[in-house]
């Protein structure tokens, strides 16, 4: 008798582990970019909420990499293009792919008159916008188009033709003020 209770148990037990296996094996665990606000992380190593060894973005993708030397990848959204803008006076430095972590520009914490328009003449943006603490204004702008931007502050103004189609730039520090 022992034994075919036994047997039985056994044999539940053996039921209730393949059936909770075929269970896990069929739920779909959300990908990094399923749970993640690409922007508001983006914002978060700007404004150094978030610390990573290095955080850049291309075109196309959000690349961190941790103390480890981890590296994750988020791609972008497939509709608007990243573009981080560091107006300046006297000093800049020369960049292709923004670094979040790295980029740091002249004019800190100051406001500017920012206007955009599209290839078609389309105000895009039209507003003040303050450089973070990386002397940075970061934007997010329509995909595949060539923007005229005009940055102005007092007297001084920069105007400078950006696209953002893949593989262009995400760091923009050739606008001077003058």
């Amino acid at each position: 008798m022992k034994g075919k209770l036994m047997a039985v148990l056994l044999l539940i037990t053996a039921l209730s582990v393949g059936c909770s296996n075929e269970n896990a094996d069929n739920e779909v665990q959300p990908s990094p970019q399923e749970t993640v606000d690409i922007k508001k992380l983006v914002n978060d190593y700007t404004v150094r909420n978030a610390v990573a060894a290095s955080a850049s973005i291309t075109s196309s993708e959000l690349i961190v990499t941790d103390d480890d030397k981890n590296v994750t990848k988020y791609d972008l959204p497939e509709d608007e293009f990243f573009v981080s803008i560091a107006p300046f006076v006297n000093t800049t430095h020369p960049c292709d792919v923004h670094s979040l972590t790295g980029c740091q520009g002249e004019l800190v914490e100051e406001d500017f008159d920012v206007h955009i328009e599209d290839s078609e003449g389309n105000v895009i943006l039209d507003e003040v916008k303050t450089t973070e603490t990386n002397g940075f204004i970061d934007l997010w702008l329509p995909r595949d188009d060539t923007f005229t931007v005009t940055i102005k502050q007092d007297a001084k103004e920069t105007v400078s033709e950006i696209t953002t189609f893949d593989g262009d730039n995400t760091c923009i520090t050739t606008m001077r003020l003058e």
